[in-house]
């Protein structure tokens, strides 16, 4: 279609009293990615790190952030263009005994990171940090230190205040983030989990929750550690603004400082190939294999949740379905534990128990 002359005009609806407003192809101005590190992490757009436990995601961000706030060296022998501040936002670890020792190792400048503690209200009343009603507040906050670089959300299902496994929840929730980053021009890294289940299928696909996670993010980074070693892998599994391959080796290595122990990332050389044949190769799990690891979750899963008492049915299967154990795996680590169901009274829900002999976690082979 040609349209040539004067822009198009908004035509609009009588009915709903809306317009719908076109631009021209030849209006808009074509422009370059902001990188950050340039085919990690854009600027102005969210991101994703995820990956099994114990394969260092938080601690890889934290190294991320200490070559932000020192203008250091990327892993890819780059160098950061300059010194940047870095937010951070985490539901789960401790600032002081985990956050800072962990930055420390990772030599960051401690004068340009900070942690969002949470909100206040009109009274001067603490509360906690959310982003559907906080993020205006937070951009106010951000623009009166000079901006930032980077913020990293620890884990990213913490910013949906719905069902993370539903898409309209997440794409809701995430949009504000994706606002923030898009108006402060900075990159966001959310980190995330593997869902349970999933080894072999494409590494973007594996985020726990909804698909909504990585459809959304620009750039999906995700780590592996291979079994018995202290191998670990850095690789894109998906970016829409770069190359979706390669990567880089890394070590988690033990540090103290001052009698505090804690970790720091060791990076070591790059790496070529696409995510799904890195992780096969690293993971080396064949279909059995990933059955048998299955159903040896879910039953150290159930052990865990029943230790303390029984529980409701439907609340196991919820917290499950939250760590990404399917329903029918589920009913089978269930049986292989002989879990006991009882009616809670007239009408009432079914309550789950372990017998005495499965109190302690049992060997799946």
């Amino acid at each position: 279609i040609k349209m040539r002359g004067a822009p198009p005009a908004p035509v609009r609806d009588t009915k709903s009293k809306r317009s719908v407003e076109l631009i021209r192809g030849s209006d808009i101005v074509a422009k370059p990615v902001d990188w950050l590190w340039h085919g990690f992490l854009p600027r102005g757009k969210f991101s994703i790190i995820a990956g099994a436990g114990g394969t260092g995601k938080s601690t890889i961000a934290f190294s991320l952030a200490a070559i932000i706030t020192t203008a250091g060296h990327w892993p890819d022998g780059t160098r950061c263009a300059s010194r940047g501040n870095v937010l951070i936002w985490s539901s789960e670890d401790d600032p002081a005994d985990t956050i800072k020792p962990r930055l420390m190792a990772a030599g960051a400048d401690e004068y340009r990171y900070g942690m969002i503690k949470g909100t206040q209200d009109s009274n001067g009343n603490a509360l906690p940090f959310d982003p559907a009603t906080d993020i205006d507040s937070l951009r106010n906050a951000v623009v009166n230190i000079g901006g930032i670089a980077l913020l990293i959300i620890d884990p990213i299902v913490s910013a949906i205040s719905g069902d993370m496994h539903k898409a309209n929840d997440v794409r809701r929730n995430l949009q504000a983030i994706i606002d923030f980053a898009a108006e402060c021009n900075c990159s966001v890294l959310g980190i995330s989990h593997f869902a349970k289940g999933t080894t072999g299928r494409n590494p973007a696909e594996r985020v726990i929750g909804s698909q909504a996670f990585s459809a959304l993010a620009r750039m999906v980074l995700v780590t592996a550690t291979e079994e018995d070693t202290d191998r670990s892998v850095f690789i894109r599994a998906k970016s829409n603004n770069s190359v979706d391959v390669g990567g880089f080796n890394y070590l988690i290595q033990p540090y103290s400082l001052n009698g505090i122990e804690t970790t720091r990332i060791v990076w070591a050389e790059a790496i070529d190939g696409n995510a799904r044949e890195i992780l096969a190769r690293i993971e080396n799990e064949g279909e059995a294999d990933d059955s048998r690891s299955e159903l040896s979750e879910a039953v150290q899963f159930i052990c865990a949740e029943l230790k303390n008492g029984p529980i409701p049915a439907k609340e196991l299967s919820q917290r499950a379905r939250e760590v990404g154990i399917k329903e029918i795996t589920l009913k089978r680590a269930r049986h292989r534990l002989g879990v006991q169901a009882t009616k809670g009274g007239y009408q009432g829900a079914w309550i789950l128990s372990l017998p005495l002999a499965s109190m302690n976690p049992v060997h799946v082979s």
